[in-house]
């Protein structure tokens, strides 16, 4: 099959065997795959993943093949794809936070590869690991049964991909991970994919006031019609925290990281009105630490939490947001800047390590 590889320097499309599915496990038609930030995480080298490997992580498709023991699939069905396939036996997955799951934790996601220590992936004779348990940039993937989450069919199969990550992530981080209250205010820095997501996940959960934090005035368009309220561009020198306090003066009760970078983890805490809560929702670097005033944090009853997928349970939240957006609730295509062909990989990366794009589809 046609897959998107890479090296650890280059990113190529190029020709990868896949292993039919073993026990547990299916094969799924790529219909489309999602162009993430976590993907540029991987060819700057800034986490430490086995190479070589077929990228991508977000997607969505059609069932084309089932392995032994396979319960609640059958070939033909519509799925979302999700990076956390979770075992269901492991100590968090029966805790019910199977974004968690030690198997993902401990084997599919550091090794590259499933549930038997093994990869489906080849070339040339030679190992080519999964990324995250998906590697979605590629025309099929073999998956673990709990990695492909059934949805309903008539949902755009493209569109859908989104949910697997971005969606999943921001409005989770706002459902599961903050606990949000109905009526609360909420601001969200970063308003890429992840961020939009947590804005509309905001409007949903009927924030009072959501204040959108970028540097990019045309995101900030972006996020009024998704959901915001309010919003802040960013300019060189601005005492960010400051500027979203004066707008929001009855104080912040949810801040979202949805970067990642340190600057904007420090600014979300210092952000904060009384009792708030700071989500970190994007991911840095390996190995990069963040400041803040525990004092302050402990006077003001203030929270940081470490947001991992939304804290999402996928066979649970997947399906729900699919028909949200089925029911109208959430806009996906407004996230949308482009549909490239697989062969494009390269430049649509480009694209979003520039800022040019938000979210864009990869159409095998």
């Amino acid at each position: 099959m046609k897959a998107v590889t890479f090296d650890g320097t280059n990113v190529s499309v190029a020709g990868v065997e896949l292993a039919d599915p073993r026990v547990g496990e299916v094969r799924v038609r790529v219909t489309a795959a999602g162009v993430c930030h976590s993907d540029l995480h991987v060819i700057r080298r800034e986490w430490d993943v086995p190479l070589p490997l077929v990228m991508g992580h977000e997607g969505s498709g059609i069932v084309d093949a089932v392995g032994e023991g396979v319960t609640t699939l059958s070939v033909g069905d519509h799925v979302v794809l999700s990076w956390v396939p979770n075992c269901g036996t492991c100590r968090y997955c029966l805790l019910g936070r199977p974004a968690q799951c030690e198997m993902v934790a401990n084997v599919v996601a550091p090794h590259g590869v499933l549930y038997d220590g093994t990869s489906r992936l080849s070339q040339n004779g030679e190992v080519v690991h999964h990324y995250l348990g998906v590697s979605s940039f590629a025309e099929m993937v073999v998956v673990p049964e709990s990695g492909a989450i059934k949805v309903r069919d008539d949902a755009p199969l493209d569109v859908i991909a989104l949910i697997g990550c971005a969606v999943a992530t921001g409005v989770g981080a706002v459902r599961n991970t903050a606990n949000f209250v109905h009526g609360s205010t909420a601001a969200v820095i970063g308003c890429g994919g992840v961020g939009l997501s947590v804005i509309q996940g905001a409007r949903l959960e009927k924030a009072s006031v959501i204040l959108a934090v970028d540097i990019a005035q045309d995101k900030l368009d972006l996020a009024h019609k998704l959901g915001a309220t309010h919003s802040l561009l960013v300019t060189s020198g601005m005492d960010v925290p400051a500027e979203m306090k004066a707008l929001v003066p009855q104080g912040l009760d949810y801040v979202f990281d949805a970067i990642g970078k340190i600057i904007t983890t420090e600014q979300s805490i210092a952000a904060l009105g009384l009792g708030g809560s700071a989500v970190v929702v994007g991911l840095p670097p390996t190995g990069q630490t963040a400041q803040f005033d525990p004092l302050v944090l402990a006077e003001a009853d203030q929270r940081i939490l470490g947001c991992n997928y939304g804290s999402t349970v996928p066979q649970r939240d997947i399906p729900r947001l699919v028909d949200e957006l089925m029911n109208g609730e959430l806009d996906l295509e407004s996230m949308i800047s482009a549909r490239r062909p697989l062969d494009e990989a390269e430049s649509a990366l480009a694209d979003l390590n520039s800022g040019a794009a938000l979210r864009q589809l990869l159409l095998p």
